[in-house]
């Protein structure tokens, strides 16, 4: 037997629901190891095609989706006409109440979403689309090394033509923060200690501030091209901008609230989005 690794395959940028935290954004970098007989080609299997079909089965079946641990007990579900609800509830008593195409959901065998759990679910799809002469597949999700701050967040983009626009999927992401050309390490530990698990909504998107067992919670929902989408969170655990969730937007809103604190100074904010990629403000 021989065994054809592949490093940085993908990442996994998703949301999953946590038994103490509630909704949490994540990013997942995937590693891969095929074990097999050589075909043909003298190969375990040709990295070209790796990369088309394990990659695209990856994403089609994980990424940029709500992650469900199927098997908890603190999960509902319930058909609607416009997809499925789920009502969840977390920590003490706090309620998450989310609806969407069914597309926008990834039903994990699992009682709580862990990596090693989601490596094992995503080993089962990649097994299905490799060749015969593949005997074993290794999956490692590992997260990105950061040195420096970082923040777990969920959000939504209604005007996305893609798996953006599902309403809660999520990243896990540095931040940058540059006062008149020095890092600032404690306005990047600020930010990131203040959004840590967050859900960073659109305020047009809000439908109603509503209580769900005593707690205060924003309703968000919006129509987009894939279909109806709906979240209940807490108040306490969102963070509203005017304007539309992309990172493009977040580095702003965190550049001009930074400049409000510090008017005289030159600010400038690289946000990220997930794992090497973001925008700067």
């Amino acid at each position: 037997m021989s065994a054809l690794f592949v490093n940085n395959l993908t990442v996994i940028d998703c949301s999953y629901l946590d038994d103490e935290l509630g909704l949490v954004g994540e990013s997942w970098i995937v590693d891969l190891v095929l074990h097999g007989e050589l075909d043909t080609q003298g190969m375990v299997f040709d990295f070209g095609l790796v990369k088309k079909a394990v990659k695209s089965t990856i994403d089609d079946q994980v990424d940029h989706k709500l992650l469900i641990p199927a098997r908890s007990p603190r999960l509902h579900t319930a058909a609607k006409p416009e997809g499925t609800e789920l009502q969840f509830e977390y920590g003490d008593r706090q309620p998450l109440h989310h609806c969407s195409p069914d597309d926008a959901l990834c039903y994990l065998p699992v009682a709580s979403v862990t990596p090693e759990g989601v490596a094992g679910y995503v080993r089962w799809c990649v097994q299905k689309v490799v060749p015969k002469n593949v005997k074993a597949v290794e999956v490692r999700l590992r997260s990105e090394k950061i040195e420096g701050a970082w923040y777990r967040y969920s959000h939504g983009l209604e005007k996305h033509d893609g798996n953006c626009q599902r309403i809660a999927h999520g990243h896990r992401s540095a931040i940058h923060i540059e006062i008149d050309g020095q890092r600032d390490s404690l306005q990047e530990a600020a930010w990131a200690k203040h959004w840590q698990n967050i859900y960073i909504g659109t305020r047009e998107h809000v439908v109603s501030e509503t209580e769900l067992a005593g707690v205060v919670c924003y309703r968000f929902g919006y129509q987009a091209q894939q279909g109806w989408f709906e979240l209940t969170i807490p108040k306490a655990r969102c963070a509203l901008i005017d304007t539309e969730s992309t990172v493009e937007w977040i580095a702003v809103h965190i550049r001009d609230t930074v400049q409000q604190q510090l008017p005289d100074k030159k600010v400038k904010v690289c946000a990220f989005e997930g794992v090497q990629k973001g925008a700067l403000a």
